[in-house]
């Protein structure tokens, strides 16, 4: 397992776990500081990074269980970790070790630059609509490898694809400066909003995306992982994705809440967002993949016990203690 914003709030499941006691758990962290600071959790932290693949290898044939909720792109720490799986297999006595691997929702983004939603919707109980997506698709490289394996037979894959994650991971590793407390897409729409000095959305933010809260996700991988352990027929390889999502929005509905915390935080007078220029969508974001659209279904991760609280609701209220956090008016313990 790798320790990060999802991953610190799973591993924090996994030591509330009812098994914990049975299990020995290693964590891959990037510093010594991190690793000192996590030795008296319990574990094995282990101090390497995605790059360090031998040690990967390493780590994960030692393993009956892979959690790999770090980088959904990295095509070499996958394949090193698949190694590692490989040679677990061979080496006891027929036994399959389990990979959970973090992918993500953007493997079914299209195109749209924020002009138009769309009506497709990808169901992860369905597996010829899953299978029918394109290998150029963001993240489809690695999640296709993965399936590959499944397929020899060495190991048996879990696929989990979250959605926008939203709110502050809390608990015990972020009070100890562990774990990243902040997600990604909301902060940086959030931070290139202000560096503008106005909430801002790519075209006309029509676009519909799923979001999903921190701990409804970090839920997912514990009940997916009780799945597997209580339930032979719990869907792996091609019959192994799990959405993440709890209700959809549009860009324009986010971008328009950055606007209105920033009127009632004072540092505004109109909340309604403007246009990204073509120069500020490559400066902030590369490109416009934050204009597209992204629909699906977790009826799968439903299937087998998920059960989501966070709702839209939930997301656009988390929109201004993100602006305060942001603007330094308050802060999160990391």
């Amino acid at each position: 397992m790798w320790l990060g914003y999802l991953g610190g709030s799973v591993l924090q499941r996994l030591l509330d776990h009812g098994d914990a006691d049975k299990f020995k758990i290693t964590v891959l962290v990037r510093s010594p500081e991190k690793a000192a600071k996590l030795k008296p959790f319990g574990v094995e932290p282990v101090i390497a990074s995605l790059s360090d693949l031998d040690i990967v290898e390493r780590e994960s044939s030692k393993a009956d269980v892979v959690f790999s909720i770090a980088d959904s792109d990295d095509l070499n720490s996958t394949r090193a970790v698949l190694v590692g799986l490989k040679k677990r297999h061979e080496a006891g006595g027929g036994s399959v070790p389990i990979l959970i691997h973090t992918s993500g929702t953007g493997v079914v983004m299209d195109d749209a630059k924020g002009m138009y939603p769309y009506d497709t919707i990808y169901d992860d109980s369905n597996v010829e609509q899953m299978g029918s997506l394109l290998p150029s698709q963001l993240h489809r490289n690695v999640d296709l490898m993965i399936l590959d394996a499944d397929t020899e037979g060495y190991v048996k894959s879990y696929i989990i694809l979250p959605s926008t994650i939203y709110g502050f991971a809390s608990g015990p590793f972020v009070e100890k400066g562990i774990q990243n407390p902040r997600s990604i897409q909301i902060p940086l729409l959030v931070k290139t909003s202000i560096d503008r000095g106005r909430a801002g959305m790519v075209g006309e933010g029509k676009n519909i995306w799923p979001n999903v809260h921190i701990d409804d996700a970090a839920d997912l991988f514990i009940v997916l992982y009780n799945s597997i352990r209580s339930n032979p027929s719990t869907g792996h390889g091609r019959n192994g994705y799990y959405f993440g999502e709890n209700g959809e929005h549009s860009l324009y509905e986010i971008s328009r809440a950055i606007g209105e915390a920033f009127v009632a935080l004072g540092k505004g007078n109109n909340p309604e967002p403007t246009t990204f220029t073509d120069e500020e969508v490559k400066k902030y974001f590369g490109g416009p993949w934050l204009g597209s659209n992204s629909r699906c279904r977790a009826t799968h991760s439903r299937a087998i016990g998920w059960k989501p609280l966070k709702t839209k609701k939930d997301l656009l209220e988390s929109i201004k203690p993100e602006v305060e956090v942001s603007l330094g008016s308050t802060s999160v313990t990391q």
